[in-house]
């Protein structure tokens, strides 16, 4: 792997050193904090790759700072967290997280959810080929830029909205399902995916359409799955 930057936060300090020493074998360099407040500091002072966040730390805990860093940074953040409710991993990713990781976890699963993570993030931005824009009606993707802007202006999208934005919009008109659109975006298996792709589609709906509980452009089709209206 090429060298990135990958931010651990987590009040453990043995969880941070394990981690740590799991990166570095795959050539990783690895940034700690203990908590959120640190967390940030951090992200202000170097180029950070991505975030790998508890949830549960004293001063500033995982969700308030992932608000934080949304505001200003499209990093890829994997939440870290030892609740397994599916309802702690919607309120992560409702407030922009990517992935969701449960303690105690697999260390190479952990490994190769960072590796997915940095591989689309690095990519974001650049584009083999000739420049391609698409126009919905005034929703509109540059490929080359990898931006998308609605009635000019620009979206503000994370990596994972923009992978199911891009999907959707170069194939308009075409459903695809829950599960072939988290394997097309996430390269996994799209097993038990439902809630994960919902909220995504949730959060992008609320970031491209007028009215997010009647989008003019990003459909359901009950029953089967998503489109992007021609």
């Amino acid at each position: 792997m090429q060298k990135y930057n990958v931010l651990v936060v987590d009040d453990e300090k043995e969880i941070r050193d394990a981690i740590e020493i799991y990166l570095k074998n795959e050539g990783v360099a690895v940034l700690k904090a203990k908590d959120g407040i640190e967390a940030l500091e951090i992200i202000h002072e170097n180029e950070i790759h991505l975030i790998l966040l508890d949830v549960m730390m004293p001063r500033l805990d995982g969700i308030a700072a992932t608000y934080k860093i949304r505001e200003k940074k499209n990093i890829p953040i994997i939440m870290l967290s030892a609740k397994s409710e599916d309802t702690d991993k919607i309120l992560g990713l409702q407030v922009g997280a990517d992935d969701y990781i449960t303690k105690p976890f697999n260390p190479m699963e952990l490994v190769a959810r960072v590796k997915s993570q940095l591989r689309r993030y690095v990519t974001f931005g650049t584009f083999n080929g000739g420049k391609k824009v698409i126009d919905l009606k005034g929703l509109v993707i540059d490929q080359d830029a990898k931006q998308v802007t609605i009635h000019e202006e620009v979206v503000k999208l994370t990596p994972i909205e923009y992978k199911i934005v891009e999907l959707l919009m170069t194939h308009a008109g075409r459903v695809f399902s829950i599960d072939e659109i988290y394997e097309r975006v996430w390269n996994e298996p799209g097993y038990n995916a439902e809630n994960t792709v919902a909220v995504h589609i949730r959060k992008i709906r609320e970031k491209i359409e007028i009215d997010a509980k009647n989008p003019r452009y990003l459909k359901v089709v009950w029953g089967i799955g998503y489109k992007m209206e021609k």
